[in-house]
């Protein structure tokens, strides 16, 4: 018997044991091993019904994604699916753990499905960029409905199984053993009961189209979006075998995309995220109470973020006029998800009674780590650590959430400098998922490994940097406005420059972005590093003079643009400015197509990322996507700048990168964009979808 599968006997029922861990992933063997046991099963006269669960914590938690980007061995799930249905006796599928894609398909494939209570299902292959290649569009909506599985196939919605047996999809729901509760379920069917076989619900033409058009929303329009909705309403046209042909064909097509390729990069990046290297087995400290000290947009946003995952918070202000607006805007949170209906006042209130404001200093002791959210200024934040630090154990973590300085400067006035790390959170960090842990040349391995269990906790994607200017995501982003900038002098306006990168894929361009931001912001920044900058290099006037004018972006009514409210406009008087301080520096300006501005921020957004790896900022190229695409808007479906970068000629690059290096000048570094060329086409790492 194949390794992976083993098949044990309690009585009449076989017990089909699914053993490839971690995750139990479909893999070759996994597929073979099962397609041997069904052929078992069908020919053991003494044999009534089979049980097919998984060991250790899963079911299967989805296919081999590592097989996706190369041709597919046989037999492909289809055929074990095939073979499931074609087998005479009942087969259940007992779910635990987690039952995903190709688990779940397997699953609903099966004639009966039961579940522990904590058991997830769902079919994510759309954020994969394909779709269910192995029934999921057909077999679901004979279960749920048309709507309701356009809606589940389409946002890759995993879901728990009481919910489950609510809608249809799980048959029990059990709280004792479930291998016992299977084989009895087993015992208890009259034959065989395929999902195949069922009459879809009636569903009327308003809500499949309703439901349609709010997937294609939230899918942003995405061609495997499309797809699935195509082939679940092929379900109510096309006989089931040409509805499942069908439905294998544009899997097989929309699995070697560009798209599916790109996504299956960023998860195997995010696996490879999760490592600490050799910190990996350093336990962090105990975290209960976490003190947040600034009650601000940011400092409010953070609490919000850790009382949503059940700890404890000490919200810290200087003055009570500033405490009562950062309380004020966490009750506004939970008031707005009950009127939703996405939360229950008692859950509302819950978390609230683990929210401790104050303006009593001394109640930092209560917390295990301290994050600062204070204004952006080294000498405030050095002032708060010397304040704050005597009240603190000598165990207690103190983070800085800046996004630019210097995290060594302001460890150097602790006392305790390896307790000092930097986590820099994302605005709004209640809602974005990024958080850059910063190592520090003081930090403690213990408490990088205290930060990055904190992040995690809080269901956010923890990426470690070590110190430098920007850290991983805002030094790219810095080298990428400034020439967004040099193409203001060269010819460009904001509005072009916005449109190509919005069309590219991003929410909103690198101008209206700032605006958003405020421009004052990065204007510090600039004035704070004015004795750092080689009057030799090209320094770009046009947003420090916008500041000047007191246009400060969309809290001015102006920046950039002009606003009506949230409506931006093209400013003549932006464009007389930029037109006249090319012509004071003698620039002549010319036309960009929106492909020569496309390429020229991509570039520069991989130049940068080659530098960062060369100076070892970071050390993985996964991460650096990661942090573009969860932290700054990158188009997931392109993969992130590293691996764009993967997907050109690299001769090409490299002309590319010298007439970078001319146009901008002095000051100007080529990073080795080869870094990221052996990544093309490499699906190498063992992975489950």
């Amino acid at each position: 018997m194949n390794p992976c599968i083993t098949i044990e006997r309690e009585g009449d029922v076989a017990v089909i044991l699914i053993n490839n861990p971690p995750v139990n992933a479909g893999s070759l063997e996994v597929r073979s091993g099962l397609l041997e046991a069904l052929n078992i099963v069908t020919l053991e006269p003494e044999l009534m019904g089979a049980v097919i669960i998984g060991k250790g914590g899963f079911f299967i938690a989805g296919s081999d994604l590592s097989e996706f980007g190369k041709p597919l061995q046989e037999p492909q799930l289809p055929v074990v699916i095939e073979a499931i249905e074609c087998c005479n006796k009942p087969v259940v599928a007992a779910l635990h753990g987690a039952a995903l894609g190709g688990g779940f398909e397997l699953a609903l494939g099966c004639d009966a499905r039961i579940a522990t209570e904590k058991t997830i299902v769902g079919l994510p292959e759309v954020t994969l960029g394909m779709i269910p290649g192995a029934g999921g569009t057909q077999r679901l909506p004979r279960l749920i409905g048309i709507p309701k599985a356009i809606e589940m196939i389409c946002s890759g919605e995993r879901i728990k199984a009481p919910e489950a047996l609510d809608l249809g999809i799980v048959d029990a729901v059990v709280d004792g053993d479930l291998r016992s509760a299977a084989i009895t379920f087993v015992r208890e069917m009259k034959g065989k009961r395929r999902v195949r076989d069922l009459p879809i619900p009636p569903a009327g033409e308003i809500a499949v189209n309703d439901a349609a058009r709010r997937a294609l929303k939230l899918g942003k329009n995405r061609p495997q979006i499309h797809a699935a909705i195509k082939t679940i309403v092929d379900s109510t046209l096309l006989p089931v075998d040409e509805a499942l042909a069908s439905e294998r064909a544009i899997f097989q097509r929309l699995r070697l995309t560009d798209e599916a390729f790109a996504a299956r990069h960023l998860f195997f990046a995010e696996r490879e995220a999760a490592k600490l290297g050799n910190i990996s087995n350093v336990s962090p400290r105990c975290i209960t109470t976490v003190a947040v000290v600034g009650a601000g947009t940011m400092g409010s946003g953070i609490a919000l973020a850790i009382l949503q995952a059940g700890l404890d918070v000490v919200l810290l202000e200087q003055s009570e006029g500033a405490l009562v607006s950062g309380v004020g805007r966490i009750k506004e949170h939970y008031s707005q998800r009950v009127a939703d209906g996405r939360m229950q006042q008692k859950q509302a209130n819950v978390a609230l009674a683990q929210l401790r404001p104050t303006t009593d200093w001394t109640q930092i002791s209560r917390a295990q780590l301290v994050i600062e959210a204070v204004f952006e200024d080294l000498a405030v934040k050095q002032d708060l650590l010397r304040r704050v630090e005597p009240l603190l154990g000598a165990e207690v973590i103190f983070a800085t959430n800046t996004s630019y300085l210097d995290v060594d400067a302001i460890a150097e006035v602790a006392q305790r400098p390896q307790n000092v790390i930097g986590l820099h959170y994302f605005s709004p960090a209640n809602v974005m998922r990024l958080v850059e842990v910063v190592r520090g040349m003081y930090s403690s391995s213990e408490a990088i490994a205290t930060g990055f269990a904190l992040v995690r906790r809080l269901g956010k994607l923890p990426i470690l940097a070590n110190n430098a200017f920007g850290f991983i995501g805002n030094r790219i982003y810095a080298a990428c406005r400034r020439q967004c900038e040099l193409m203001l002098e060269e010819g460009a306006l904001p509005a072009e420059i916005d449109a190509a990168m919005e069309s590219f894929g991003f929410a909103m361009g690198p101008f209206a972005v700032a605006d958003l931001s405020g421009l004052d912001i990065a204007w510090r920044m600039r004035q704070a590093r004015a004795t750092q900058r080689d009057p030799r290099a090209r320094y770009v006037e046009i947003p420090d003079r916008l500041c000047e004018m007191n246009r400060l972006g969309r809290k001015t009514g102006a920046g950039y643009y002009r606003y009506s409210g949230k409506t931006r406009s093209e400013d003549r008087q932006v464009t007389a400015l930029i037109e006249q301080i090319s012509a004071s520096k003698a620039i002549t300006r010319q036309p960009f197509s929106r492909e020569a501005i496309v390429e020229r921020v991509l570039l520069t957004m991989a130049n940068e990322a080659a530098l960062l790896l060369t100076e070892g900022v970071t050390t993985r190229v996964g991460d650096v996507d990661l942090v573009l695409v969860h932290g700054f808007g990158f188009p997931k479906w392109e993969g992130g700048p590293s691996f764009w970068a993967s997907r050109q000629p690299l001769a090409h690059l490299k002309r590319r990168q010298q007439e970078l290096a001319r146009v901008t000048g002095h000051g100007f570094v080529k990073g080795d964009l080869a870094l990221f060329h052996h990544m093309h086409n490499r699906q190498s790492i063992s992975a489950t979808a």
